[in-house]
């Protein structure tokens, strides 16, 4: 079932009839023309007085009207304002504002079967009335419980952090997430009219129990990445040291001198501390 338009139209020229009818009706009855004919012709008039009001609504903005006459779907009014549609119709309202829901923190296993906590907050809006109404028990409920079943599932196909290399993680490829996240959930809020505007991840963490675990890990992944720079560096500037000494014949080393000046210098350049000068007093072989 999808949406469709109904009769919708302004309820200022309606209100206008109403109130002539009610005037004639009182004049009716208080009049003494025909006697024989008030009467009915009263009844009448009250009759269509009261179907006539019971057409009238009040549409705020970004709302609309699900219009049904016993049990059968007439339409939706999307007109704001005054407006006067079908008689004895029953109108139920559907909010048409964008709206965000913030799913619960969630505990699930992630593609290398650590367990992480994750939420996400979710931006969305009723794009098709019919379908939320009538597809669906209520909507509101669906979108929560479709929220946290995509969460779920999405995470479960990242690892929490790229331990290789190219590879996706939640950490790392939040728009990723985010994106495929976007695309699972809308595909089941469709059936119930329900557009999503915008996702995006409120929480992402370890779980406590290998919390801190994790973060020594972490933390030896950065000491390690940090100490291969620092050995790259160090080796460059080794090599352009040897090479300029030897292009500008500074001075002459054997292998064995080499070797030493290299042991020297990378101890210098990777060491964790400041390192102390030691004055050769002697000559450079002693």
């Amino acid at each position: 079932m999808n949406e469709r338009q109904t009769l919708a139209v302004s309820g200022w020229p309606v209100a206008v009839i109403l109130l002539a009818i009610a005037g004639g009706a009182l004049w009716l009855g208080l009049s003494g023309v025909r006697p024989d004919l008030p009467g009915l012709v009263l009844g009448l008039l009250v009759t269509a007085y009261v179907l006539a009001w019971t057409g009238v609504s009040i549409v705020q903005p970004n709302q609309s009207r699900v219009v049904t006459l016993f049990g059968r779907y007439l339409g939706s009014v999307r007109r704001n304002g005054f407006v006067w549609t079908w008689p004895l119709t029953a109108k139920r309202t559907v909010s048409l504002r964008v709206r965000n829901f913030e799913s619960a923190v969630i505990k699930v296993n992630d593609a290398a079967g650590n367990p992480v906590e994750i939420a996400a907050v979710i931006v969305w809006r009723v794009v098709d009335t019919a379908r939320a109404v009538f597809n669906v028990e209520t909507y509101e409920e669906f979108v929560r419980v479709q929220t946290e079943t995509a969460v779920r599932h999405v995470a479960s196909l990242f690892p929490y952090d790229n331990y290789e290399a190219e590879q996706r993680s939640l950490r790392a490829n939040a728009d990723e997430v985010m994106e495929s996240l976007h695309r699972e959930l809308q595909g089941q809020l469709e059936p119930a009219g329900v557009e999503v505007v915008r996702t995006q991840l409120r929480r992402l963490a370890y779980a406590p129990e290998i919390a801190a675990d994790m973060l020594r890990r972490q933390q030896a992944e950065a000491v390690v990445a940090a100490r291969t720079r620092i050995v790259a560096g160090a080796v460059s500037m080794v090599e352009l040291a040897l090479h300029q000494l030897s292009e500008q014949r500074i001075v002459e080393l054997d292998e064995e001198r080499k070797a030493a000046m290299v042991s020297n210098l990378l101890v210098v350049l990777c060491g964790e501390q400041r390192a102390q000068p030691v004055v050769n007093a002697g000559t450079l072989y002693q």
